[in-house]
């Protein structure tokens, strides 16, 4: 195994971050994002990374992709710096493809937040009623991951079905339009379409997939800048106790942001997710590698993946980090 973690930082480090006058010229901080990149959305939309990174002279510019594979294949191009959260599954599919990305934070297990779903008047009711049928679903995506646990609690596989490889808004066109039987898929697409257009959830993560998401930056960016990465660490962590702490107040910034979503739909997605960020661990991992076999086993990557052989970054709480700021 390989691993290569990037350990607690070091008085050293931490001063250089605390002390605004090294900074000799103003950095960029390229953040890419996804719709459902909930924290960092806020973030955005609040200003308030730019606020803690003002002091280090840091500028952030923002970058948003349609899914998460293209977004940290962006960032293992060196065309972003920093990755929102993406689904369990896709730092799996980069890894593969031999990218060398860090993991500096995740949110814990939100297994509600994904789920298959079906028209309200289908005739479909169990996991083994998928077999034969057309199934859209994100390549790459933590749904994808629960699409193969599901099917194979019904015993089935994925030459049992159809799949229809899609972006969450193509999926959502063909699943409105009955292009597709059923439609694999996350918050807040998940609340949207049970809303809109009546969806019925078949099943959920529960049991099955429990749907961590995880926050990567470049490997080269992250031996270079682990006090940029140490700000945006605490500023999620804020932002992810203030949405669960404040419902109504981030469906109101989130809703036009999502779509327009109607407030009561918004909090729902948002009540199935954990958004509770913490450090990366090798522990957390397990199931980063059952991911990986499982994609694997089906086909659907090119070689095995020994998920522990990546680099962390491992972040200073709050409170170490204004000790050892005095």
């Amino acid at each position: 195994m390989s691993l290569k973690p990037l350990r607690r930082l070091g008085l050293a480090l931490l001063a250089s971050a605390l002390l605004p006058s090294l900074a000799s010229a103003e950095q960029t901080l390229r953040i890419g994002y996804q719709k459902s990149s909930t924290l960092l959305i806020l973030l955005k939309a609040r200003g308030s990374l730019e606020h803690r990174l003002q002091a280090q002279d840091v500028r952030v510019t923002w970058h948003e992709f349609p899914s998460g594979l293209p977004l940290l294949e962006a960032l293992n191009l060196g065309n972003v710096d920093l990755s929102a959260d993406v689904a369990d599954t896709v730092p799996v599919f980069t890894q593969a493809a031999g990218a060398k990305l860090t993991y500096f934070a995740r949110e814990t297990p939100s297994p509600t937040a994904q789920a298959i779903l079906v028209p309200a008047d289908s005739p479909l009711r169990t996991l083994a009623d998928l077999k034969c049928k057309r199934v859209a679903v994100t390549k790459a995506a933590g749904s994808h991951y629960l699409l193969i646990q599901a099917l194979a609690k019904a015993g089935l596989t994925f030459q049992d079905i159809t799949p229809a490889y899609l972006i969450p808004a193509d999926g959502r066109a063909a699943f409105e339009n009955h292009k597709v039987d059923a439609w694999v898929t996350w918050d807040p697409f998940v609340a949207s379409a049970q809303n809109q257009q009546n969806a019925r959830i078949l099943v959920d993560g529960s049991g099955l997939a429990s749907y961590q998401r995880y926050y990567l930056a470049g490997s080269d960016y992250a031996k270079a800048h682990p006090a940029v990465l140490q700000q945006v660490y605490l500023a999620l962590r804020e932002a992810g106790a203030w949405t669960k702490a404040n419902p109504a107040a981030a469906a109101r910034i989130l809703g036009p942001l999502w779509g327009n979503l109607d407030s009561a739909t918004v909090q729902q997605a948002n009540a199935r997710r954990s958004y509770d960020v913490q450090p990366v661990r090798l522990e957390n991992l397990a199931e980063q590698q059952r991911i990986a076999d499982a994609f694997y086993q089906a086909g659907l990557l090119p070689k095995a993946v020994d998920a522990q052989a990546v680099s962390l970054f491992e972040p200073l709480d709050a409170q170490s980090e204004a000790r050892l700021s005095k």
